[in-house]
């Protein structure tokens, strides 16, 4: 079982917002992978019910790398209080937990 490579799962209002946040990621080795998804979301926000289309992004990055990710995607989101929420990987296949952890060391591995 690891904990040391996980998911951020963050809410942006649109594609072009969720891929500048990813290629500053990824710029910066914070992630190894950024996938973004469609959504439709249902909230409470200011005494209001509210139904937008959002973007998720699914960040794919080493658990001790949180606090960087959170500083990037917080310095640089629209929303006021942003969905930012890191969910540890407890096991899945070695070889991708490997990949991950060698692109977001600064010396990613040289065959896939």
């Amino acid at each position: 079982m690891s904990t040391e490579v996980g998911v951020v799962l963050v809410t942006f209002p649109d594609a072009e917002t969720a891929g500048r946040m990813a290629d500053g990621l990824l710029a910066r080795r914070l992630a190894a992978c950024v996938q973004t998804l469609p959504i439709q979301s249902a909230y409470h926000w200011k005494g209001a019910v509210h139904r937008d289309s959002e973007v998720l992004a699914l960040i794919k990055t080493q658990c001790a790398m949180y606090p960087e990710v959170e500083a990037l995607i917080r310095s640089e989101h629209p929303y006021e209080t942003p969905e930012i929420i890191m969910l540890p990987i407890a096991t899945g296949f070695a070889g991708y937990l490997d990949w991950i952890r060698g692109e977001t060391s600064g010396n990613p591995p040289t065959s896939e």
